[in-house]
């Protein structure tokens, strides 16, 4: 099973419009002779298109170089995750690594097919100036079938231009060309959304609403679907783009608001759904910890000396060994029963949130009082901390500080679809300390991490000198963070930030 990024445009054409030369008038670009292919595709989904809701696609394709399953996962605007399996002698059945992969969008419910497209595929190669695959400009001809639903099939033709050595200024240079040859951007962001049309479900609605239950809500449901966004992408072993990161954020951040939300919430159906998805964002916590560990740390290892054997260190071994543990250990508890029936909470809970009657107030009354409450307390944390002695204490006194400065950026991130500016200020500020402490506690923890590497029987000389050096940076580390934190502090404290939330 492979993977990669596809990032591409689609447009589309009159059948009798003829595309003309897409090297450009100075020859910037060279072309291949074109190729045609016939494809024959068959996309599966559940009976209620749940993958295509989500802009998911899973199809069985024939024919053309590429021939296999394919899964395209959506990413930015315009960029896909597209994962490949080999074609396999039973035509019906998904491979377990895709089925894996969709897991939890599907849950359970039988991958049927749902659409067959027969494609007309004549593709040509652009080069730049050094001989390497810039582009490749597909000229499809389409014919698409619902398996069901009794209906005439659709045809059309479509042009894609998928980008693959070269930047995204060679997009922007076809797009030129197709334009003025009477191409129009395709409103479809794929070929099965065509011919499925109005049988997709609608995007659930994005709005904030103008009550405080409304605001919380669409909250919930835009983390949720980052949430699922990202489940596919964090079990793909061979991928690293942060997504377990970015995962772990939107739980936070579910979590964040259910807890100071909690006045406008009835209590006994919001305690234990927060309190799986603390266990969830533990589990992913302790891959993304090993992930900041392991990158810290081989940044640092970089700026060492590489003589006297302190380049070729053992013990950052044990750490990849760990991570390679945790990501399996991860993966498996995302396809446990466990995080399914969490994800069906989730699911529940916005659909039929437990609110309480203030939650129907106007949120550009209510919002602000839980804005400013949650701000408060990261105020009162601080206090606290800096009353306090150097030593262990205070340090989780500052941790502490930190975890109410992230549940109050979250809060005001969602608060700022109804409050705009002043909440969106207060949110980034609340980011600003909570990066500070974080950068302070990053380097604790990594303290405590070399200090039992240092301690382990049989450690090197060498392997002991660079761990030296590495506590003496992370102590350097910690002071310059904490010596940041007067002024992010001193701008976090002024008065003005609440007061702005009630003007």
């Amino acid at each position: 099973m492979a993977s990669r990024v596809e990032i591409e445009c689609k447009y589309d054409v009159d059948g009798d419009v003829e595309i003309g030369d897409l090297t450009g008038p100075d020859g910037e670009m060279t072309a291949d002779e074109p190729e045609t292919w016939r494809l024959v595709a068959e996309y599966v989904d559940t009976a209620a298109l749940t993958l295509a809701t989500h802009g998911i696609t899973l199809r069985r394709r024939q024919g053309g170089e590429d021939a296999g399953w394919h899964l395209k996962l959506p990413m930015a605007k315009g960029a896909r995750r597209e994962v490949h399996a080999p074609l396999g002698a039973d035509v019906h059945h998904v491979p377990v690594q895709l089925a894996e992969l969709v897991a939890a969008h599907v849950r359970g419910h039988e991958l049927v097919p749902v659409v067959t497209l027969e494609t007309t595929r004549t593709v040509r190669r652009l080069h730049d100036d050094g001989g390497k695959v810039a582009a490749e400009v597909a000229d499809d001809q389409v014919v698409g079938r619902r398996l069901d639903r009794d209906r005439r099939p659709a045809s059309w033709r479509e042009i894609e231009v998928e980008l693959v050595e070269g930047s995204t200024g060679v997009l922007d240079a076809v797009e030129r060309r197709l334009r003025a040859a009477g191409a129009t951007p395709s409103p479809s962001v794929s070929k099965l959304a065509r011919v499925l049309g109005d049988d997709l479900p609608p995007a659930a609605d994005r709005g904030s609403g103008r009550s405080a239950g409304a605001a919380l809500a669409a909250y919930l449901r835009r983390q949720r679907e980052r949430m699922l966004g990202y489940d596919p992408l964090v079990r793909l072993a061979d991928h690293d783009d942060d997504s377990v990161h970015k995962m772990r954020v939107a739980v936070r951040r579910m979590r964040s608001v259910l807890r100071t939300h909690s006045r406008l919430l009835d209590g006994d159906r919001v305690a234990p759904l927060e309190a799986e998805l603390r266990w969830l964002a533990g589990e992913l916590g302790t891959v993304r910890d090993l992930e900041v560990l392991t990158a810290r740390f081989d940044q640092r290892l970089a700026g060492q000396p590489q003589d006297g054997g302190l380049g070729n260190a053992r013990w950052p071994g044990l750490l990849a060994t760990r991570e390679r543990k945790a990501r399996q250990t991860l993966r498996q508890t995302l396809s446990a029963p466990r995080y399914f029936t969490l994800l069906a909470a989730v699911d529940d809970f916005i659909a039929d949130p437990p609110f309480q009657d203030r939650a129907g107030r106007k949120a550009s009354r209510q919002t602000p009082r839980l804005v400013a409450r949650s701000w408060r307390k990261v105020l009162t944390r601080y206090t606290e901390a800096q009353r306090l002695p150097e030593g262990a204490e205070r340090d989780r006194a500052l941790h502490s500080t930190r975890k109410a400065a992230k549940r109050a950026r979250y809060t005001a991130e969602a608060a700022t679809p109804v409050l705009g500016k002043p909440a969106k200020k207060l949110a980034k500020q609340a980011e600003r300390l909570q990066e500070t402490l974080g950068r302070r506690q990053d380097a604790l923890v990594a303290q405590q991490e070399l200090t039992q590497l240092a301690t382990r029987p049989g450690l090197r000389v060498a392997d002991a000198f660079t761990l030296g050096l590495l506590l003496a940076d992370e102590r350097h580390a910690a002071d310059a963070a904490l010596r940041d934190l007067a002024p992010v502090w001193k701008k976090a404290a002024k008065p003005r930030l609440l007061n702005a939330l009630n003007a």
